[in-house]
């Protein structure tokens, strides 16, 4: 099979898939090699750059979906969808970032790291299908969780969470607030953290201590 025939099956699968289509669906369709799927699909992408095209190809985890250019959404929007462009206010954007660095963490941890009520963020964050749930936690009441989806991934130009900026550690004073003067010396950067996952860490440190005694 010649590989402009493979590009244009990927392409008609993409595009009638209308979804993210998982990269093990392609090669059991095209019956080839993984990385001759990557190789394949890093091709099309330099195509569609270099061709000035409408639409592109994006990778989201291990999978890849054929979508518009971000750039020409105010052209597409007035004309599929008649409804009030959406916008998410800097609470609903703090509470989606707080997701994003933790996943599976509860209302009342993001309640505990923000400070306020939470309802009506993760409210709108799920009307839009950015975060979804991830099931009860083993804690008293059985809280949900949450976390981002691959809509999240797909609106703000990620592959996956792993390349989400890394956000600086810091320290906190006994009134919780950010020490800013006081920051930690320079390492591995580390996202705040819900204290139900402080605690985690402390346990398996002292675990592993023990261990090493």
């Amino acid at each position: 099979m010649e590989i402009n025939q493979k590009k244009s099956i990927i392409e008609a699968i993409l595009f009638a898939a209308g979804r993210p289509v998982n990269k093990s669906e392609i090669i059991l369709a095209l019956e080839i090699t993984e990385e001759d799927i990557e190789n394949i699909i890093k091709s099309m992408q330099e195509e569609y750059k270099k061709e000035e095209r409408g639409i592109e190809l994006i990778k989201i985890e291990d999978a890849y979906q054929l979508c518009t250019k971000k750039e020409l959404y105010e052209y597409i929007y007035p004309i599929l969808d008649k409804r009030n462009k959406p916008n998410l206010s800097n609470a609903a954007l703090e509470t989606l970032a707080i997701i994003a660095y933790n996943p599976k963490i509860t209302r009342p941890e993001i309640e505990a790291i923000r400070g306020v009520s939470a309802d009506a963020c993760v409210y709108k964050l799920l009307e839009y299908g950015l975060i979804q749930e991830d099931g009860k936690i083993d804690l008293p009441g059985k809280p949900m969780s949450y976390k981002t989806t691959n809509e999240f991934l797909r609106m703000f130009g990620y592959n996956s969470l792993d390349e989400l900026p890394q956000l600086p550690r810091y320290k906190l004073d006994e009134n919780k607030q950010i020490v800013i003067d006081d920051l930690l010396e320079e390492g591995k950067p580390e996202a705040p953290m819900p204290e139900r996952e402080i605690e985690e860490n402390k346990e398996e440190n002292d675990n592993n201590e023990k261990k090493m005694n």
